[in-house]
């Protein structure tokens, strides 16, 4: 029932909640759950009514207790984001009080509110309340400003397993034959980072070995479907170290009194529950012979997640505005302290490409600051994106770099001994680095890339000795967006001699050497993108071979950006391509060749230059592979070093894909049909994509079907998610019209959005897949994910590349994605990106053909 005067985003301070006591019945594979509720609260005056939180919850009685007197209430939603209104049957006065609720609700099929999934012939049961869906699992303040003590008990049939952020206190026998969990009391804690986990769980348990920070040994474990329960001894042998890390850097202990690492099959990124944090499966249940690349990907994500233990759960954001503080220092946290625990693995130059690849967002004209204003709730979802961490990340990584490691650490320490088990805000942060460091420059620094959109471009030119550089914002080709100027913490090398400075005007001069190779981006951690004179691009890209992974990767980007600046020509680029698959960082060697890959997906190389396109990519990278040797079988290079085997992995992509190597593509699915056998020995993991999108682009729809049916069957996530993305992607018409029609109980909701991106991401399917999303989006965008889908369903058409196409998405489904209020910035920026790609088409699409035919 609609409210005009409810607030549609954060709640008014007339009463603030002080402790809750949360009763659950949850029965894992029951349609419904049902929770007694308790919040005390403390009431600043006298009110007839009172807005709380509460989605599509069936209360069925609401009370307030003052003192003695107790006074009926009536519960009404008034908005779709979850806003009630309790209505007093008389005033509840100023001071103390409780308010009281029995309630029911939905469990949700998606990672978001309160959640169930079968697995095998067993239900079990997780919580995803980040941002605001815990209003979908209890009656409360939702919101990141208030933090109470949670009291939490669960019950549900007897031998199932229960895990929240506290220590359980004690199991009992309850009414029906169930048993009652009741877990200890939490300290205080926002909404958002509750966690309640019930189920038939596998539960491995140990000790952290006590630190410096922390005297006694801290209990944690590992919580696990059955599925998986042989894929925890890797989770379980690596999270101490992670957390003795992380105990090291912020001078402190684990604020919690227990860590669980829980698993779960629908969970596409991770979240930082108190003392709970949750996972998909594949994050941390790594099978032996797991891959470099989901090493990394642990390694990055469970520091990640940790650190939000203190940087979030500890202190946490006064409002949601503050979130970007929250995501994007743990993300340089969770790349710098995975590179720490793992440095053979080089994590850490992955933020430096996660952050080049957020310009690319940044740089467009509709979009936000990192630091935005939200007043309402639908705004709450958009601060979860590529900006907030790729470009957060950076911008933190910079300061750090700028300041350097021991100073920046301080400020942090001095911020979390301020605000412990509070709030606080960004300008609350920025005042302990500042008060740290002593040097309130890095304020206006970071402000300048915090508090406004945009990246910028720095172009450099060399004359007499000097470096004259000047700073714009970076426009792509036909774009002019507003002028801006940022206080950069700038590095420059040239040769051996390094050069530091803050560039807070338009034109500064540096004195630098006369001759030698200019690295405008020391190290590549610096937000901004850079533009030389011919020959000193010429210099640089010749020196690809020999430059640090972070600066190879700045190098191939800000060279790319200025092609789609229309500053620097085609032909740069495969000669960049070509130098750069010399560089021994697997990471920064195929930079160029994926790049170029992109052109093609999206349209830019027609088939008439499809041949030569082949041709470029095999004599750029099959020289590579055959350098390295390649055998598809299980454990033929696990004693090989970890960047190696990453490098090999990516060849075989491009060779297989784009070069179109009949050889290499004999060996991927002669091996994939081996390992769909049930020969396990003769596919390695490092290769299962590439395999089986052979089996599936040479088999057609027969391949198809058959891959649908393994990957549902099993509850492998690496295996599942592979198949049904060589499924996705095969290219055929008729298999993708087979999987769009599909209704088949095993799939889950998240297999389901897997499949749609992979049809519409190959050029073959894109439009057919594109079709199905206009006739099915109310449907697709109801059933959203949380944060995890919602608002990002739109990024599904980035592929197109027309202004006729971008036209007609927004026929079909523009009204009804801004009337939603869902997803409308991200929709605009995938507008736009297709306006910009298109208009780079019409340009450079020749001189692209020429390039690629000149080799």
């Amino acid at each position: 029932m609609p409210d005009a005067a409810a607030p549609k985003g954060k709640l008014s301070d007339t009463a603030v909640p002080k402790a809750y006591r949360l009763d659950f019945t949850i029965l894992p594979e029951a349609a419904t759950f049902s929770g007694h509720d308790e919040i005390d609260i403390t009431v600043k005056a006298s009110t007839s009514s009172l807005y709380i939180h509460g989605r599509d919850l069936r209360v069925s009685k609401v009370v307030a207790r003052a003192g003695a007197k107790t006074i009926a209430a009536k519960w009404t939603q008034v908005d779709k984001t979850g806003t009630a209104r309790l209505d007093f049957a008389s005033p509840l006065p100023a001071g103390a009080a409780t308010l009281i609720f029995d309630y029911s609700g939905n469990f949700s099929d998606s990672a978001s509110g309160l959640f169930h999934v079968k697995v095998g012939d067993k239900w079990y049961s997780w919580t995803q309340f980040e941002s605001i869906d815990a209003r979908a699992a209890y009656p409360g303040f939702d919101q990141p400003g208030f933090k109470t003590p949670f009291t939490v008990s669960v019950t549900t049939h007897p031998g199932l397993v229960v895990v929240g952020n506290a220590p359980q206190a004690s199991v009992t026998k309850a009414a029906g034959g169930l048993e009652k969990h009741q877990l200890a009391p939490t300290r205080p804690l926002p909404t958002y980072l509750v966690a309640i986990d019930t189920g038939p769980f596998v539960r491995k348990v140990g000790m952290i070995a006590p630190t410096a920070e922390r005297g006694q040994p801290m209990p944690y474990g590992a919580v696990a479907t059955d599925a998986q329960k042989d894929k925890m001894a890797y989770v379980m042998a690596e999270t101490p170290r992670i957390v003795s890390l992380l105990e090291n850097y912020f001078g402190k202990p684990f604020p919690f009194p227990k860590l669980d690492q829980i698993g779960t099959p629908i969970m596409p990124g991770a979240m930082e529950n108190a003392g709970a944090d949750t996972y998909g499966d594949g994050i941390i249940f790594l099978a032996p012979g797991a891959t470099t690349g989901d090493k990394q990907g642990f390694g990055m994500v469970v520091a990640h997640e940790l650190s939000h233990q203190w940087f979030g759960d500890l202190v946490t954001p006064a409002w949601w505005d503050d979130i970007w503080l929250n995501e994007s220092f743990a993300n340089w946290m969770g790349y710098r302290i995975g590179n720490e625990w793992r440095p053979e693995l080089n994590i850490g130059v992955g933020a430096l490409d996660e952050g080049f690849s957020a310009m690319n967002t940044d740089a467009l004209e509709v979009g936000r600051p990192i630091h935005q204003p939200i007043t309402e709730n639908s705004q709450i979802d958009s601060a979860f994106d590529g900006i907030t961490y790729g470009k957060g990340g950076q911008v933190v990584a910079m300061i750090a770099a700028y300041l350097g490691d021991d100073k920046f650490k301080a400020g942090v320490r001095l911020h979390l001994e301020r605000h412990a088990y509070g709030n606080a805000t960004s300008e609350q942060f920025f005042e302990s680095i500042a008060d740290s460091a002593k040097d309130p420059r890095v304020l206006a620094a970071f402000k300048s890339f915090v508090d406004q959109q945009g990246v910028p471009v720095v172009d450099i030119a060399r004359r007499d000795g000097k470096l004259t550089i000047t700073q714009s914002r970076y426009a792509f080709f036909g774009s002019t967006p507003a002028p801006l100027q940022w206080t950069i913490p700038f590095c420059v090398r040239v040769d051996a001699a390094k050069k530091c400075a803050l560039l807070d005007q338009q034109t500064t001069t540096l004195e630098a050497p006369a001759t030698g190779v200019i690295m405008p981006n020391v190290g590549g951690t610096g937000y901004y993108r850079f533009n030389l004179a011919p020959a000193d691009w010429q210099s640089l890209i010749a020196s690809s071979a020999t430059l640090s992974p972070g600066e190879a990767i700045a190098t191939t980007d800000s060279l790319w950006a200025a092609f789609r600046a229309g500053k620097a020509p085609a032909s740069w680029l495969v000669a960049e391509a070509r130098a750069m698959a010399q560089n021994p960082d697997a990471t920064a060697s195929v930079d160029g060749g994926e790049r170029i890959a992109g052109l093609r997906r999206r349209g830019m190389i027609g088939s008439d230059s499809l041949p030569a396109y082949r041709a470029l990519m095999a004599s750029i990278y099959t020289p590579r592979l055959t350098a390295l040797g390649f055998d598809p079988g299980a454990g033929v290079y696990a004693k090989e070093d970890p960047g190696k085997q990453k490098l090999r992995q990516q060849l075989v992509g491009l060779v297989a894909e784009d070069a179109r190597d009949p050889a290499v593509r004999a060996k991927l699915k002669g091996a994939g049909e081996k390992y769909l056998a049930g020969d396990e020995a003769a596919l390695d993991p490092a290769f299962l994509g590439d395999a089986l999108e052979v089996v599936a682009e040479d088999g057609g729809l027969t391949a198809v079907k058959m891959l649908l049916d393994k990957a549902l069957s099993s509850e492998d996530p690496t295996f599942r998610q592979n198949a049904l993305g060589a499924a996705a992607f095969s290219g055929h018409a008729d298999a993708a019209s087979y999987l769009l029609a599909l209704d088949d109980k095993r799939m889950r909701s998240f297999d389901r959005i897997g499949l749609i991106f992979g049809i519409v991401g190959n050029p073959d399917t894109r439009d057919l897949g594109t079709d199905w999303i206009f006739a099915n989006y109310a449907k697709l965008s109801a059933d959203g994910n949380g944060i995890f889908i919602t608002s990002r369903l739109p990024q599904a058409f980035g592929g197109a590349c027309s202004a006729d196409q971008a036209a007609h998405i927004d026929a079909k489904i523009g009204a009804a994605i801004r009337a939603s209020g869902n997803g409308v910035l991200n929709y605009e920026r995938t507008l736009e990106s297709i306006r910009h790609c298109s208009v780079l088409k019409q340009a450079k699409s020749d001189e692209i053909a020429k390039a690629i035919a000149a080799g």
